[in-house]
């Protein structure tokens, strides 16, 4: 029987993704929206991997946008379970910045996404 620091250590979602100009709004970086989106997927990806039940988001908390994220850049998303309550968890998600032709790497959002688990009447079950 895996252990919950075990089922958060396995659940934990990465992502990779290159920044093209079609993701980008007039200042040639990543739009805020798309990578709230981004951000949601790879929480969700998580939390579902943590549970193994039907999520659904219900909030998003405090999402630092830090750095500017240009095109034609590599950027990491990092999903991992925070808390765990009695019917909803937490997800943090981290986005990094990694230029494509040399080793450096920054962080440049994080956020925290809260799920309820859900049965197949939509109301909220416990998490097992």
């Amino acid at each position: 029987m895996l252990t919950t620091e075990d089922k958060i250590q396995n659940s934990i979602t990465r992502v990779f993704k290159a920044v093209f100009p079609n993701t980008t709004n007039h200042y040639d970086t990543l739009f805020g929206g798309t990578a709230m989106q981004y951000m949601d997927e790879v929480a969700f990806i998580t939390a579902t991997r943590f549970s193994r039940q039907k999520m659904v988001t219900v909030s998003s908390d405090k999402i630092d946008f830090k750095k500017p994220i240009p095109h034609g850049t590599i950027i990491e998303l990092i999903g991992k379970v925070t808390y765990l309550g009695t019917t909803s968890l937490k997800v943090r998600v981290d986005i990094f910045i990694e230029q494509m032709y040399d080793d450096s790497r920054e962080k440049a959002i994080t956020g925290e996404f809260t799920f309820v688990a859900i049965g197949d009447d939509k109301r909220a079950v416990k998490i097992v």
